[in-house]
């Protein structure tokens, strides 16, 4: 049951976060593009279709992320980690990630789009801002994606490494 547990959180992760971690990061750009002169909906060259294209990627995506933590917590169970100090971290990590997204790369996306919409000019800074939101929510998903694949410290079931006499382990490298 943990296998099938965590092949669900891992393939809710690459479905559900892959695609709003990309168009997140493509949405910025994209606005600066459609709001150059003659850009329009129907400019195939990065108009206000694309922006509204990539915004509706990152909403519907963001809604089945959820999926992600809900199984990796039924993981973290079935594993018996649930207090460990990564894992703790990981849900901390993934929590910041999700207010990140909710309170300032929806919002300001939803707030681009709406200038773009009416036509009105949109400034850089504004893009720039979201672009650093963007960039904080994707480093942050990262962190978390580091942190389940190494999975520092002692790992439950698993005895710590036998040594030589000599202080060498088994493998070759020295005890500390």
């Amino acid at each position: 049951m943990t296998k099938f547990l965590l092949s669900l959180h891992v393939l809710a992760a690459i479905v559900a976060v892959g695609p709003v971690t990309v168009a997140a990061s493509m949405f910025p750009p994209a606005v600066r593009r459609a709001g150059l002169p003659g850009a329009g909906a129907e400019d195939t060259g990065g108009g206000i279709g694309t922006v509204r294209l990539l915004h509706r990627i990152c909403r519907v995506y963001a809604g089945l992320g959820i999926a992600v933590p809900v199984l990796g917590l039924a993981t973290a169970l079935a594993m018996g980690v649930l207090g460990d100090t990564w894992l703790v971290v990981s849900m901390t990590l993934t929590a910041a990630a999700a207010g990140v997204l909710i309170a300032f790369v929806l919002p300001r996306q939803e707030e681009l789009l709406g200038l773009l919409s009416e036509r009105r000019p949109v400034e850089r800074a504004g893009a720039a801002r979201l672009a650093m939101f963007t960039g904080v929510f994707n480093l942050l998903w990262a962190t978390v994606t580091v942190l389940m694949i190494v999975r520092p410290g002692p790992r439950p079931g698993r005895e710590r490494p036998r040594h030589h006499l000599d202080g060498t382990h088994p493998d070759g490298w020295t005890a500390a």
